[in-house]
């Protein structure tokens, strides 16, 4: 859905960086978003630009941005407030216009209701708020993105039984693929 938005806005020509915010350990993190400065930290033998910098222009996805630290998301909400932030390591502040879009796999108001995420973050990102049912709840869905995939991958050279029509059909679909 992040690619649809970005590719059907007038963004499109810019560049679309995307982050999974759960596969970063937080140490990392910071650094992935908005960079560094060479010395920074052990190991920052050059400055580097983050991903924030990267999408100028452009958008942002942020993927599991409720893995985001308070701290981290202290630092975003700043961003999402005039724009600018700092390379870690660095006092110069740097400006982006990169919109950002994120997604999480967690209901985020119920996050800030316990606490573990910022609600004045949250009313900073919810402008437009987009809620993708899974897939166990759409089966209508299911043999269409799979005849998708089948003819993307096997380039025209496989379809489905009917048989495996069925099981896709009535299969559950628990959790994600």
């Amino acid at each position: 859905v992040a690619d649809v938005i970005h590719a059907w806005s007038a963004r499109a020509s810019g560049p679309m960086v995307k982050i999974n915010c759960a596969a970063i350990p937080e140490a990392l993190l910071e650094s992935e978003l908005f960079g560094h400065e060479r010395g920074a930290f052990t190991g920052a033998h050059a400055q580097r630009i983050g991903r924030f910098e990267a999408a100028a222009g452009g958008t942002i996805f942020l993927d599991e941005i409720a893995e985001m630290t308070p701290r981290l998301q202290a630092k975003l909400l700043r961003v999402t407030q005039d724009g600018q932030f700092q390379r870690v390591g660095s006092n110069r502040e740097i400006r982006t216009n990169a919109r950002i879009l994120a997604a999480s796999n967690r209901n985020l108001e119920e996050e800030v209701k316990a606490g573990r995420f910022r609600d004045d973050l949250f009313y900073r990102l919810s402008v437009v708020e987009l809620n993708i049912p899974p897939l166990r709840e759409r089966r209508e869905d299911v043999l269409p993105l799979a005849g998708l995939f089948v003819e993307e991958f096997a380039q025209g050279r496989a379809r489905f039984s009917e048989t495996v029509a069925t099981c896709l059909e009535r299969y559950p679909w628990p959790g994600n693929i």
